[in-house]
């Protein structure tokens, strides 16, 4: 039987040196979430990408990152962590530059697809690495706490560095940007532990588990995307989504039977991670709808600039830190997980409900702040207890996965929900200027309130997924506080070991 690499490894006297190069890894994985999403307005322009297709620049990469996640934490345990981050920073900043230099939406496609891909492989190397590099209790809680301020403060900054590449040069540099990044971490070759394979059987991987995986949640998103052209009682679209039912029910069947399962389901039937892995998937829906929609509203509807619109979203980033950081990390020992979870996704409900009104004489201050500031600090109440307990009560050996299945759900959870909104946003807005478009009428003006229509449209429904989200979580989650679990005075968090 295969054994997982490092399980005992030596203490590492550059490890805080190479903090530095895998935090830069951690922050162009970020980075490339954020920075796209201001990007693309000038990217559909320039590549004549219609509205129906314009999410899949963003859901190539989330699906592909999301459902390979798992997979990429086996393979970086059995062929070895520093090698497969070297492979996967070359790999992501190659597919960068081939998306930089996209000639039309087809090759921008594959190259966000290639970087979910290496993203996939890159994303659970660089927590595994981390993790085996600071063992002692306190130098590892620096580590978390600088890799988690990269996490969440790369967000804010991808926004603005993507409005500044998008209005200076051009938007192709927000894909180029990876190049130099993943130029200087390479580097970090020199200061990683050598890899050391245990002795043991050559690795099997659940090659079954991962096409059904893969093949079912494509057929999902596809089945959605495709309902903007098609209509939700189309063939096509019903077929699509049916397949994608049925292929996700094969893996769990297969995931049972398996001797190596790419995802034992003991890791998700536990009530405790199930609910973080629900609330976290829901949650993106909300956060992913506000980026998307609220980046087209502001491009296109108000005039700003990539720039401006970057810096607009400062605050809600702000708020996310305050909850998260502040209020979440400060409660989050003393009161039951789903005390802070619940509140924080009907906060974040009635944040993203603020934005259904929306008209395209509405100002920044009135109709977008304070729906920033509420949808931020409910996902900052969310998220914190979301990630901390996605690994509750879980086996040493299955640490790593239920690490990786909570980015999964992340992922796969804002992959599903861009696809879904989108096409509820597009068909709306198709719906709403259908009579001026017949009768050759339609004026700028016009073609703003189409859009908002669309748009307030995706909102009511992100912010009713929400709210449901909520009421999940709380009938799901049972878990009491940190002080009345067993073995509560043992505090130390497990050991991330991915894979």
């Amino acid at each position: 039987m295969a054994q997982p690499l490092d399980t005992q490894p030596a203490v590492n006297p550059r490890r805080w040196l190479a903090l530095l190069f895998i935090g830069l890894a951690q922050l162009m994985i970020v980075l490339d979430i954020t920075v796209v999403n201001i990007a693309l307005p000038s990217a559909q322009q320039d590549l004549g990408i219609s509205d129906g297709d314009r999410q899949w620049v963003i859901t190539a990469y989330t699906l592909a990152f999301g459902s390979l996640l798992l997979l990429g934490g086996r393979i970086a345990d059995y062929t070895g962590r520093r090698r497969s981050f070297l492979i996967g920073l070359i790999g992501f900043a190659a597919a960068s530059a081939l998306g930089g230099a996209a000639s039309g939406f087809e090759m921008l496609l594959a190259a966000r697809a290639l970087q979910g891909v290496f993203a996939a492989l890159l994303a659970p190397t660089v927590l595994s690495l981390l993790a085996v590099n600071f063992t002692e209790p306190r130098e590892r809680a620096k580590a978390f706490g600088v890799f988690g301020a990269i996490a969440a403060g790369g967000g804010a900054i991808g926004l603005v560095l993507g409005g500044l590449l998008t209005e200076y040069l051009d938007w192709r540099w927000c894909l180029y940007v990876n190049v130099p990044v993943a130029a200087v971490a390479v580097f970090s070759w020199y200061v990683l532990p050598a890899d050391e394979r245990a002795d043991g059987d050559r690795a099997r991987f659940d090659v079954p588990g991962v096409l059904l995986a893969v093949s079912g949640l494509v057929a999902l998103v596809y089945g959605c995307s495709e309902a903007e052209s098609e209509g939700w009682d189309s063939l096509t679209v019903t077929g699509l989504l049916t397949l994608g039912v049925v292929l996700l029910t094969a893996f769990v069947l297969t995931e049972r039977v398996v001797p190596r399962p790419l995802l034992p389901l003991r890791v998700i039937t536990d009530r405790t991670r199930g609910g973080a892995y629900l609330a976290v998937g829901l949650a993106v829906v909300g956060m992913f709808a506000m980026f998307l929609f609220l980046t087209y509203y502001m491009q296109r509807v108000k005039g700003y600039s990539a720039l401006v619109s970057g810096v607009a979203f400062l605050p809600m980033t702000a708020a996310v830190l305050v909850s998260a950081a502040g209020v979440g990390t400060r409660l989050l020992p003393k009161v039951p997980p789903r005390v802070l979870m619940v509140p924080g996704l009907l906060i974040a409900a009635v944040g993203v409900a603020l934005l259904i009104p929306l008209e395209p004489d509405s100002s920044y201050a009135a109709g977008i702040l304070p729906a920033e500031l509420l949808v931020g600090f409910g996902m900052g109440l969310t998220m914190a207890p979301s990630m901390n307990y996605a690994t509750h009560g879980v086996q040493p050996q299955d640490a790593g996965i239920a690490s990786a299945t909570v980015n999964t759900a992340q992922q796969i959870g804002g992959s599903v929900g861009t696809a879904m909104l989108n096409t509820i946003a597009a068909s709306t807005t198709k719906d709403y200027l259908a009579p001026a478009v017949r009768a050759h009428e339609v004026t700028p003006q016009l073609g703003k309130e189409g859009l908002v229509e669309g748009f307030s449209e995706a909102f009511v429904w992100s912010s009713v997924i929400l709210a449901a989200a909520a009421v999940l979580v709380g009938l799901l989650m049972n878990t009491p506080r940190p002080s009345r679990q067993p073995g509560a005075e043992q505090t130390e968090p497990l050991p991330v070991h991915l894979g």
